[in-house]
């Protein structure tokens, strides 16, 4: 037996793969997440009309800003784009006619200039922190029990809209391109998404909780095969609002989530 494998088979491993999570939890945000939050919130939520002007325009567009906040953020327009029109609000001030305090009041809109993230170069943006190591066999070993086990169909994209992998029911989507790691990493959150929360589980939560009880299973499952996830599942759990405390509430699902993948691993 293997020392990885000797490691799986202790029960204990999930115990400390959560003491861990706990206290990365309990830290606050890390540096990578703090400079994401803090660049993101540089980006703009545009209407459906804006997005759908987008679209039309550059269909591959990811990321948009204008010219000045690309600047701010270190980026530069390339020379010759040709720059995405989209409509700004023409904001005011009005009188409530039922308090009488004045409040913010769309009287108009104008065209602007926007630019996607490929029509520039300059200083990456912040990205949070990636699991890494060596997979060895677990990754084939996950795969071949997603598989031939749960009957679960695995498929592979070049484009999912911006996530890196997609629980479907009886269907995981993955993102091409990503190391074995990451790989690893993101069919363990997404399994954990089809053992959790696709087979009518009661009280599964709302968003935020169903994203920390997948993570942190793949914390665990990361950790215990050796791999290098530092605070990737930390950051990523703090982004949707989680935290120890509801952590400690889904105690009983993530144990049990984790326990059935690691054993499929360590086979």
């Amino acid at each position: 037996m293997t020392e990885v494998s000797a490691k799986l088979n202790n029960k204990d491993i999930i115990a400390e793969g959560i003491k861990a999570l706990t206290a990365q939890l309990d830290a606050g945000n890390s540096a990578a997440l703090a400079a994401y939050i803090g660049t993101m919130g540089r980006f703009h939520n545009y209407s459906f009309g804006n997005i759908m002007a987008i679209a039309m325009q550059r269909p591959d567009a990811v990321r948009v800003a204008g010219f000045h906040t690309w600047k701010d953020l270190g980026r530069n327009v390339k020379k010759g784009e040709k720059a995405i029109r989209i409509l700004a609000p023409l904001v005011g001030k009005a009188k409530n006619s039922e308090t009488g305090e004045d409040s913010p009041h769309v009287y108009g809109f104008r065209g602007v200039c926007v630019f996607d993230i490929s029509q520039t170069e300059g200083k990456d943006l912040p990205e949070f922190s990636r699991v890494s190591g060596n997979v060895g066999d677990s990754l084939a070993k996950l795969v071949r029990f997603v598989n031939e086990d749960l009957f679960i169909v695995i498929e592979f994209a070049d484009d999912l809209g911006g996530p890196e992998g997609l629980s479907m029911g009886g269907r995981i989507k993955l993102l091409t391109g990503k190391s074995d790691a990451e790989t690893f990493s993101v069919l363990t959150h997404e399994l954990a998404h089809e053992l959790l929360h696709k087979q009518n589980r009661k009280n599964a939560g709302d968003k935020n909780r169903r994203e920390l009880e997948a993570e942190t299973v793949a914390f665990i499952v990361g950790n215990a095969i050796g791999l290098n996830v530092g605070t990737a599942s930390a950051d990523y759990i703090r982004l949707y609002d989680g935290n120890s405390e509801m952590l400690a509430e889904s105690l009983e699902s993530v144990s049990k989530a984790a326990k059935v993948i690691l054993d499929a691993v360590a086979a």
